[in-house]
């Protein structure tokens, strides 16, 4: 049979590109503009052992598949026939089909393929799955955020709004949910490369922490608030949330951390931040969520083994029940999955823009692996088949009093 033919079967036989291989065969229409290219048997190889998505996604980062085109394009046009695996009887018939291809051509995974050893999220575990992904290199991650550093949803007011402007919008439509003032107190979770903390200092002088599990990202966040002049207000720790000073704190921020916690521990997580919270506190919690509840936890094999170790997205019911059910009550609540979109097609284009730079600095292999997963997430946007939500609460004081005014945040 064909290769052509037998990617066809993996796509879907209505696949809408070009797909050409290296044994000459082609299929799809002529006239596309994108295509998939199969230049060595290694990739059927990968198949055979991993049918759908994360088998083309090993084959594509270890360069055994190739793009003709921009990669969001490929996956927006195969978005239809990709956005579920093959089921698995046809796993099977198509691992039996490709046997003899494995047998002679068969391969370990990409080295950068990681699944971090222990038990899960216990804090030895969260620190490995957590430098996997953020401590790679912090240049390499400039190039792609930009001069803000930060690695979550932007907040655009038009879609012309440049991303230095979107970040900085969300960092105050944070602070302004926070009801932040001089001389408060913010403890800032999983904060990054410290833009939460750096801005509540800076607009607002808030006297803030932030803690991350990325030794890398806390020593370049320090380095950046000396710099800034901003060591009187600001910190950022290397450290696990759950070490975080018990004092309690005027405001708490959650940008980007739920992710990794567990449905199962999420009791425990809201319970943690609640404790550091003074009465009429705020919590605002900002994570990227399911659209609706999931039939598995699991999240895509390929973001699983190459992004995001241990992560699990939730639906956003879940979490504002967990919240409530720790003690918060829930004020606001809002869905900014098409910003979610625009910031991945300005990291895309930061990252294309810095390609030759990137690969020198962390390889091709793992920059292909950044290039996949940041198209992938933006068709997921806008799609909604993932969603990005702040939910705030607040901590009610004596005899349910939460501090809100009548209207407004």
């Amino acid at each position: 049979m064909q290769v052509a033919e037998i990617i066809s079967d993996v796509l879907g036989q209505d696949v809408p590109i070009r797909i050409v291989a290296y044994d000459g065969s082609k299929a799809g229409p002529d006239g596309s503009d994108v295509a998939l290219k199969i230049l060595t048997p290694r990739a059927l190889a990968r198949l055979a052992t991993a049918p759908g998505t994360l088998g083309l996604a090993r084959a594509y980062v270890t360069g055994e598949i190739e793009v003709d085109g921009d990669v969001y394009d490929v996956l927006n046009a195969m978005a239809d026939l990709t956005l579920h695996d093959l089921s698995r009887k046809e796993q099977v018939a198509l691992a039996r089909k490709l046997f003899p291809v494995w047998l002679r051509h068969r391969q370990p995974p990409p080295e950068f393929e990681y699944r971090p050893p222990g038990r899960l999220h216990s804090k030895a575990r969260d620190s490995k799955a957590i430098s996997h992904h953020y401590d790679v290199s912090n240049r390499f991650y400039e190039w792609v955020l930009g001069p803000s550093m930060a690695y979550t949803c932007a907040v655009f007011a038009t879609e012309d709004s440049t991303l230095e402007e979107a970040q900085a919008a969300k960092f105050e439509l944070v602070a302004q949910k926070l009801a932040l003032r001089p001389g408060m107190r913010l403890l800032d979770v999983g904060c990054g490369w410290g833009g939460m903390v750096m801005h509540a200092a800076a607009e607002h002088g808030v006297k803030a922490l932030g803690v991350t599990l990325s030794r890398n990202q806390a020593e370049w966040a320090q380095a950046e608030i000396e710099r800034r002049g901003l060591s009187d207000l600001a910190e950022v720790r290397h450290l696990d949330y759950r070490d975080a000073p018990e004092e309690q704190f005027d405001a708490i921020s959650s940008i980007g951390l739920t992710e990794h916690i567990g449905k199962a521990n999420l009791p425990s997580y809201f319970g943690a931040l609640y404790r550091r919270l003074r009465p009429e506190g705020r919590l605002l919690n900002h994570s990227i969520t399911q659209p609706r509840t999931p039939l598995t936890r699991k999240l895509d094999p390929f973001i699983a083994r190459y992004v995001f170790p241990d992560g699990q997205l939730e639906p956003v019911g879940d979490i504002i029940s967990a919240m409530n059910d720790t003690g918060f009550e829930i004020r606001h609540e809002e869905n900014l999955r098409e910003h979610y979109a625009l910031t991945l097609t300005e990291w895309c284009r930061n990252l294309e823009e810095h390609w030759e730079e990137a690969v020198a600095e962390v390889g091709l292999g793992r920059a292909r692996v950044w290039r996949l997963y940041m198209a992938a997430s933006r068709l997921g946007f806008e799609r909604d088949n993932i969603q990005l939500h702040q939910v705030l609460g607040v901590k009610l004081g004596d005899r349910a009093r939460s501090g809100f005014p009548l209207r407004g945040w």
